[in-house]
């Protein structure tokens, strides 16, 4: 009975931990190369525009501050709406660029994918570059 206790404990344990390695890894925000970027949609949440990113020097910039910011889980984001920037990214081949495709900026250093608010701890978020491209 004592060994049962123990290993279920221990399991217990070993889960606890890889969670907590887990929500605490740090996390690039993207990792595009800027030439496979055909447009990137912004959508203002603050105004209800919506502005479509074609030209490739914005592209470029854009890509290439983003490939510099790493992120890390913060907090659950569940029940909260309303932010600066939504974002979706577009490839060449018309498709979504991968997992962080689609994410929410809401300042310099807060960015909103759910389920997770994700704080930036490597970088800064151009976050003047695109509000004066959208407004």
């Amino acid at each position: 009975m004592k060994k049962k206790i123990f290993v279920l404990l221990s399991v217990v344990l070993i889960l606890i931990l890889g969670v907590a390695v887990w929500y605490n890894i740090p996390i690039d925000l993207i990792n595009l190369d800027p030439n496979e970027v055909m447009e990137i949609v912004v959508f203002n949440g603050n105004s209800g525009n919506t502005t479509h990113i074609e030209d490739k020097e914005q592209i470029q910039h854009i890509i290439d501050n983003l490939n510099d910011v790493e992120v890390k889980r913060s907090r659950l984001s569940a029940g909260y709406s309303g932010y600066s920037f939504k974002v979706t990214i577009y490839l060449s081949d018309g498709n979504e660029a991968g997992d962080w495709n689609n994410f929410i900026i809401n300042s310099d250093d807060t960015i909103r994918k759910d389920p997770f608010f994700y704080s930036v701890i490597k970088g800064k978020i151009d976050y003047n570059y695109i509000e004066n491209i959208v407004e």
